[in-house]
Formats: structure tokens, C-alpha cells, sequence
């Protein structure tokens, strides 16, 4: 038999409103075993650890080609890495509340709604969605959510309305809180009491937050400059106080905690101030994440939780470019906010001990749509998914657990807002339409600005050979050409049954 190949393999689909993956018998198998030996050991269901940073680059990490060449060592990300899984083709979404929303639904962006980040309080929101936290809370699992949320502030899309039991955090993002305090950045505002109290008068809450589920939330703290260097610290001390509660209960849990940084404007601790080989505010927040990260590591091996717990440690989505040089590192084209490489490629990485074997590298495509069917799968749910909307998602339970695995996954689909823009698969990707990282376009290596170019004839790169994306191959590849045209076709026949849905910019009610 010839060895699998992604392109020219078949996927199955399990269920109508499922997306079509690939069965690997053998590996399932394997899984299945795994899981077995896991529960007969241990005597529960795993713990869920998501560690998700924001707007750090696929090669910030040592384990990726950065660390400490780059200007800031990451020993913890490094460590994990070598002793878990390394995913190097894993997909975010290319901005922030796409990708959390993603993350948390199994669905891409034109499906749950959320085209692009609410700001200032903009209602639109993950309302009427299903989250992975509600559906684990369903089973028993006790659900928590820390820092960063970014998915809706009105109050029917907060995170103790959308299955979790607990939130700790601030429901917007990092610079809204602060850009208008600093006057290097916004002088004219900082300097100006009339601009100060307009900011402080629009509808978003500027302190971060606690609520119960089913509650309200109740201000904690206003997010002055200062405050907002404190937030990583705090975010840890929280998570790890929810990790030491659970350790003589028996129930399951899932954390779902969302760094501060390395979002911009970066305000380090005091202690990793100027610490970086860098001695930039960026690369300080870098040292920051690896120690919040080792920290929670830490916790959950002091109380005996560490073989219990899968940890899958990511960000949500590439570097935010325009703010060179407080911004990350990517070797890929572009940055947040397009479909290039640089905008979506993340670091992945899954770490196990016990259950999943070290020192395992993969470019299988991984999605963050795959997360929610996957814990629901390794935590013995997956029939919990739900039957009234399209799953984009697909179980890769068997890819992160089995050694010498393959994905589950065949297509990576890249959208930009409500444009279809590209397709993945193996080693190949069709561009339909992306943003214009061309200098006379915008300034800097493009994201969130430029133009959007739709082309009048697909481009076709190989990512292996041109991970830049310089080099349409065309011409040269028409033998793919039927393939991808088939793969899109599919997906986006998918939306006549399950149509899009639209919540920027339509009246939400608060």
C-alpha cells in the first residue's frame, strides 16, 4: 500500500453538519488504548489546560527558531515542546475575537459571526452559540475562565452566560484600556481633559472583572497603565488558585486562560522590565508568558495534577506588524490580520505527560475549529456535539495522543472577515483573494492594513518550498487544480444548509 498522502486520500464524512475528515484505523486504535490505560490509571476524566497568548508570532519561541536568537529565551515553551507535541501547522483565525470565537465553537468565523473584534463596548457577541465550556459543564466538568475574553461585551456573550462557571478578567483588549492614557502614544488625548472624558464616556467597561455563573459582572479594578503591568501576575495567581482548589475534587476541569500579552502596548512586570537580551518591552512580555506558563506547570505538578491535565498552548493569531517593534516574530508572509501565512500560522504545542510521548514534531494541519470536538472526544463526549449547526471542527483525539500520527484534517480554510480568501492542503495552498502587503499599499509588511486583492486567476503556492508566498507555481500544478477547486466547492456549498451568520455590526441587545 503507498504511504498516505493528504492530497490524494479521501476524507469521510460521520455525519452530515460534520466536516469531512480522514479515518486512520489503526491510530484510533492506538488512541483508543491510550485513553484506556489513562483512566484506569488515574480514575477520571483529563483536565483541559488552554494557555492562549495574544499576538505572539509563530517564531518567538526558542523550539521554533526564536528564543533566545530573537532576544528572549522561552526555556518553559522550549521544554514543553520537547516533551509533548509540536504542532507546526496550526491555523488560528487572522485576528483575535475571530479565533477565540473559533476556538471556543468548532466554527469558522462566517458560521459564528464574529467577522472581526467588537470595540469600545460595540455590541455582537458570541449570543446564541454553543461553547466547548458548555458542553463540558454538561458533563460534569467544572469550567473556568481567566484573563482576556474579547467575544462580545454585551451580556448575554459573556463567559459566565456562555457555559463557564467563573470569570476572571477583562472583556475587551489590552490597549483599548490604555493607548488614550499614554501620552507617547496619544498625546493629543492624554494632554486634553475634554479627549480624556470622551474616551472615558464611551460604552465599554474599563475595568476588568469577576462574575459567577449566571451572574453579573462586578468590577475588580480599573486598567490604568499601571494596573495593566500587574494583570499577567494576577491572571496566574487566579488560575493557580483554581488548579490548587480542584486537586482533592473529583471532578473533571477545564481552564481557559487568555494572557494579557503580548498584546501591544506591552507593560512587563517590574520584574522582567529591561531583563529580555532584547531589553524591549515586547521581549520582556515574552519572558513574562514562559514564566506565567512554567508557573501554572508548577502548580499542577505540586498538587498531582500534571499527568491529569492536557495543556495545548497557543496564541490567537500572528504578529501585529504595524507596531514594530512591539510586535512578534513570524518567518512567514505578512502578519494579523490577512490570510497570508504570517497571519494565521501560530505555534501549537500539546503536552501530556504520561499520555502523550515526547520529543513528537508534526506539520499536519491542525485548526483551532478541531479543539472542541477534540476534548470532547478525549473526555468520552463526542456524541455531545450539537446537531443543529455545522461543526467545522474535526476529532483529531487520535493525531495528538497516537505516536507517529497523521491529521485527521484534509483542508485548512482561511477567511478574511465575510471573503472567502484560501485553501490548504499538504503542502500546497490556493489563494483566491488577500490582503495587499505591497509598501505602496500601507506602511510596514501589511495585516490590518492595505487593500484587499481579489484575483482574477487563483495563485498557487508551495509552502515548503516557498513559505513567503512570493512564487504563484500555477502554471506549473494544474494537476491540483481540480482538487482545490473541489475542496472549496464543497465547503462553501455547505453554507446553503447551514447559512452564515452576521452579529458586527448588527443591534444586539446588552
Amino acid at each position: 500500500m503507498p504511504p498516505f498522502d493528504p492530497i490524494a486520500a479521501q476524507t469521510h464524512t460521520r455525519r452530515p453538519n460534520w466536516e469531512p475528515a480522514f479515518v486512520h484505523p489503526e491510530q484510533e486504535k492506538a488512541a483508543k488504548a491510550l485513553l484506556d490505560h489513562f483512566k484506569n490509571r488515574r480514575k477520571k476524566r483529563p483536565n483541559f489546560l488552554v494557555y492562549l497568548m495574544d499576538d505572539v508570532g509563530w517564531g518567538d519561541f526558542g523550539c521554533y527558531g526564536g528564543g533566545i536568537a530573537v532576544g528572549a529565551p522561552t526555556p518553559t515553551f522550549d521544554r514543553l515542546a520537547a516533551e509533548g507535541l509540536k504542532l507546526t501547522s496550526c491555523y488560528s483565525e487572522p485576528s483575535c475575537s475571530p479565533s477565540r470565537a473559533t476556538l471556543l465553537t468548532g466554527r469558522v468565523p462566517n458560521r459564528h459571526g464574529l467577522h472581526r473584534p467588537p470595540m469600545y463596548g460595540e455590541p455582537g457577541g458570541l449570543q446564541g452559540e454553543i461553547t466547548v465550556a458548555e458542553l463540558l459543564s454538561t458533563a460534569g466538568y467544572v469550567t473556568q475562565a481567566v484573563g482576556k475574553w474579547h467575544v462580545g461585551e454585551n451580556e448575554s456573550s459573556q463567559p459566565q452566560n456562555v457555559g463557564f462557571d467563573d470569570f476572571y478578567g477583562f472583556l475587551s483588549v489590552s490597549d483599548m484600556y490604555t493607548e488614550w492614557r499614554d501620552p507617547y502614544f496619544f498625546p493629543e488625548i492624554a494632554y486634553s481633559e475634554a479627549r480624556t472624558e470622551w474616551v472615558k464616556n464611551m460604552p465599554f467597561n474599563r475595568c476588568f472583572v469577576h462574575a459567577k455563573k449566571g451572574g453579573k459582572t462586578q468590577n475588580v479594578e480599573e486598567v490604568t497603565i499601571p494596573v495593566l503591568s500587574l494583570l499577567d501576575d494576577k491572571w496566574c495567581a487566579y488560575s493557580s488558585e483554581f488548579i490548587r482548589g480542584m486537586a482533592n475534587k473529583d471532578q473533571p476541569w477545564f481552564l481557559y486562560h487568555n494572557t494579557r500579552g503580548a498584546h501591544f502596548d506591552n507593560y512587563p512586570h517590574e520584574k522582567f522590565l529591561g531583563k529580555s537580551p532584547a531589553r524591549h518591552p515586547y521581549k520582556d512580555t515574552l519572558l513574562e508568558l514562559d514564566d506565567v506558563l512554567a508557573r501554572l506547570v508548577e502548580v499542577l505538578r505540586e498538587t498531582g495534577q500534571l499527568e491529569d491535565t492536557l495543556i495545548f498552548i497557543s496564541s490567537d493569531n500572528g504578529p501585529h506588524m504595524e507596531t514594530w517593534p512591539d510586535s512578534a516574530f513570524t518567518p512567514f508572509r505578512c502578519a494579523k490580520g490577512s490570510t497570508w501565512e504570517g497571519g494565521v500560522r501560530v505555534p501549537g504545542i500539546v503536552y501530556w505527560p504520561g499520555t502523550i510521548a515526547a520529543g513528537r514534531q508534526s506539520d499536519g494541519i491542525f485548526d483551532f475549529n478541531d479543539i472542541l470536538p477534540t476534548l470532547l472526544a478525549i473526555a468520552g463526549i463526542e456524541d455531545g456535539l450539537p446537531s443543529d449547526r455545522f461543526i467545522d471542527g474535526v476529532d483529531q483525539s487520535s493525531f495528538l495522543l497516537a505516536p507517529n500520527s497523521l491529521s485527521n484534517r484534509k483542508f485548512h480554510y482561511y477567511w478574511l472577515t465575510e471573503t472567502f480568501s484560501a485553501l490548504r492542503c499538504g503542502e500546497y495552498k490556493m489563494v483566491l483573494s488577500a490582503t495587499s502587503d505591497d509598501a505602496t499599499d500601507a506602511f510596514g509588511p501589511g495585516g490590518f492594513t492595505g487593500v484587499l486583492e481579489r484575483y482574477a486567476y487563483a495563485k498557487l503556492f508551495n509552502l515548503y518550498l516557498d513559505p513567503k508566498e512570493q512564487h504563484n507555481y500555477m502554471t506549473r500544478k494544474l494537476a491540483y487544480v481540480d482538487a482545490f477547486q473541489h475542496g472549496i466547492r464543497h465547503h462553501l456549498r455547505t453554507f446553503a444548509a447551514f447559512p452564515p451568520k452576521k452579529v458586527m455590526g448588527v443591534a444586539q441587545p446588552r
